[in-house]
């Protein structure tokens, strides 16, 4: 028995077992919401949506520390990135405390303008956003450096705690209001998610000078993922913010159930982006063709969104039964059309990382005028949520296209 595992183990790349990994994460993720969803009902389930949104967004914010300091932990060699390293935890830091002191400071209007039920869980949220941001630049380093097993236990301590301890407290202490019970349950992720850590960096706060050339490489990098990060942010996240903002609680809890299911295909979609950034750097610098990893990456990702989207339309009523119950079949009707849009932005996201990855900046400048579009087309069309969904088809559709056009271009002139 122990022969047949060791063998099973060898068999095993470090990449499938961080993609295994990936899809451990996400089902507890996903079985978090879900449970969050059937316990409270729509209404505040809204309430949660919007601190689970909050998540996603800082996430998104983070991710900019992490992909640079993925990148540079390949580029970089051993005197620099401890200088890099060094000073990229130091700005980390004070990013997350300037952020967590506005959420903290502004609760109250959040509350006003997202219509909780209240400002505490905002409060909460906020104190744990500089963990946040020093959890992401520890996950660049094992990312970058390729040490997979881990960054996988990185998302999975954040995972298993976030999900133990939100539903402990929902069991034992009914008397908290249950926004706030979730706004603990992510602060304490945020800790737990730390861990392991290894680099003694963190507690070097003094900013050590890098090279001039490299310096350079530092900031424009982080520049140009920053701005595609906000893009992601406004893609991914402003359809629910919008909805919690101009429709009722109930609606709002609805759309948010829709999202959930519909946004299957990006997160799994995010494995491999994780995979593709430091595995085109690292082609890129030895010289040899990227283009074949695109490419498989992107066909592993259109099959997986083809495979939800039919599902979604095929069975529609039996998913949202089986995920959610009976309270939120209204939305059935919509759940392949959000799927669908869902699936053309995780195709069109590849693309932008690729690129990214390449330093060649068109395709991100492309995804952030077509978030902006998104937003536009939802202030002006939210008559129901059905307009909404519709107007997101149709801009991550002239993004899909626009960004294939830019690919095409590319190659042909590669190819001349």
């Amino acid at each position: 028995m122990e022969i047949a595992l060791q063998k099973i183990r060898k068999k095993i790349q470090p990449e499938q077992l961080f993609m295994l990994s990936v899809l451990l994460v996400n089902g507890g993720n996903y079985l978090y919401n879900l449970v969050l969803g059937r316990v409270l009902g729509p209404e505040k389930f809204a309430d949660a949506a919007i601190l689970i949104t909050f998540l996603l967004v800082l996430s998104f914010v983070a991710m900019t520390f992490q992909l640079v300091t993925a990148k540079f932990s390949v580029e970089f060699e051993a005197t620099v990135f401890d200088r890099f390293i060094s000073n990229t935890f130091r700005n980390a830091l004070i990013t997350g405390i300037i952020l967590g002191i506005a959420i903290v400071f502004f609760a109250t209007d959040l509350q006003h303008f997202f219509r909780t039920t209240s400002s505490n869980m905002f409060v909460v949220f906020g104190l744990g956003v500089p963990f946040y941001f020093l959890m992401s630049v520890n996950r660049g380093v094992f990312q970058g450096k390729k040490e997979l097993k881990s960054l996988s236990v990185t998302y999975q301590t954040e995972m298993i705690s976030r999900l133990a301890i939100t539903f402990l407290l929902l069991a034992f202490l009914q008397v908290l209001d249950t926004s706030l019970v979730i706004a603990i349950g992510i602060f304490c992720s945020f800790i737990f998610g730390l861990f392991p850590f290894k680099n003694k960096q963190i507690f070097q706060l003094k900013s050590i000078a890098l090279p001039i050339t490299e310096k350079k490489l530092v900031k424009n990098f982080f520049i140009i993922t920053a701005f595609y990060e906000l893009t992601q942010i406004v893609i991914n996240n402003s359809d629910i913010l919008l909805v919690k903002h101009y429709f009722e609680a109930h609606e709002a809890g609805l759309y948010a159930s829709l999202a959930l299911i519909g946004r299957v295909v990006y997160f799994i979609a995010w494995m491999f982006v994780m995979l593709l950034l430091p595995s085109v750097i690292q082609l890129k610098k030895e010289g040899k063709s990227t283009l074949p990893i695109l490419i498989k990456y992107l066909g592993y990702i259109a099959f997986i969104a083809i495979t939800i989207v039919a599902g979604c339309y095929l069975f529609p009523e039996t998913i949202i039964k089986l995920l959610f119950g009976n309270e939120y079949l209204v939305i059935a009707p919509l759940l392949w059309k959000y799927a669908l849009a869902t699936g053309i932005f995780a195709i069109s996201n590849i693309f932008a990382y690729y690129y990214l990855s390449l330093d060649k900046y068109v395709p991100v400048v492309l995804s952030g005028l077509f978030g902006m579009l998104q937003i536009v087309l939802i202030l002006f069309f939210h008559d129901s949520l059905a307009q909404v969904v519709y107007v997101q088809i149709f801009a991550m559709v002239l993004l899909l296209i626009v960004q294939l056009s830019y690919f095409f271009y590319k190659d042909e002139k590669q190819q001349k």
